[in-house]
């Protein structure tokens, strides 16, 4: 099974550009990401990206409790056919959103089903859900290991969990390198989103250690001539 690569930004002219690459299957945005781009106004910046991305997308709620959920997820989901909500596992509080995402799910919504870290969180979600409406389970790969845990029998567990569902799509988040890539394939992750520099990174595999080894003596010399070193 190949992996889709969706490119983790929200900044338009980059998602302009990464919409044109076909190694890019689709977009996923937070509101961070959004923040991060200089948007003000959350609704106008996404209809604006939408302008020019034709691809998959996800967009998600900033709303902390299942009203505001609901009415933030359905808005979001009029903005077109490529659009899927995302909505987190879990609110502020540490409360299983359960609710929310099975509403949301029945009524034929598209899900990214975002902070995910563990398999049991993947159980919980995956007891809410239909097997007919699309939706992705993002697992936080690079958070987790960052804190020292290793995310691989978390994917492996949600990978297996979520099997028997078509209609589910398992992500690995989080990326922090390029190599990342390669294990989300080897474990049969449907999807991983990757930042844009780590995207251009993948589009160049194939050198070989000799290669890279030439490639990192020159830059060290090349360094050392600028800076007039002298020993």
């Amino acid at each position: 099974m190949s992996t889709k690569i969706f490119c983790d930004i929200a900044d338009i002219s980059q998602i302009k550009k990464f919409s044109k690459k076909k190694i890019v299957k689709g977009f996923t945005t937070n509101p961070s990401l959004m923040r991060s781009a200089g948007a003000k106004d959350y609704q106008k910046y996404s209809k604006e990206i939408l302008k020019v991305c034709k691809k998959p997308i996800s967009f998600e709620v900033f709303g902390d409790d299942y009203n505001s959920m609901k009415r933030q997820a359905l808005i979001i989901n009029s903005w077109g056919n490529n659009v899927y909500v995302k909505i987190p596992v879990i609110n502020s509080k540490g409360i299983f959103m359960g609710r929310i995402i099975k509403e949301l799910n029945k009524r034929n919504i598209k899900l990214n089903i975002t902070a995910v870290y563990n398999s049991h969180q993947t159980k919980k979600i995956v007891k809410c859900l239909n097997k007919k409406s699309k939706v992705i389970i993002s697992i936080f790969a690079g958070r987790a290991a960052d804190t020292g845990k290793d995310p691989i029998p978390e994917f492996k567990k949600s990978i297996s969990i979520s099997k028997s569902y078509k209609n589910i799509e398992i992500l690995w988040a989080s990326v922090r390198e390029p190599y990342n890539y390669l294990q989300a394939k080897q474990l049969g992750c449907h999807i991983i989103t990757v930042p844009p520099k780590i995207i251009e990174k993948i589009e160049k595999f194939g050198k070989s250690f000799s290669e890279l080894s030439i490639e990192t003596v020159k830059g060290f010399l090349v360094d050392s001539k600028k800076s007039k070193f002298k020993i």
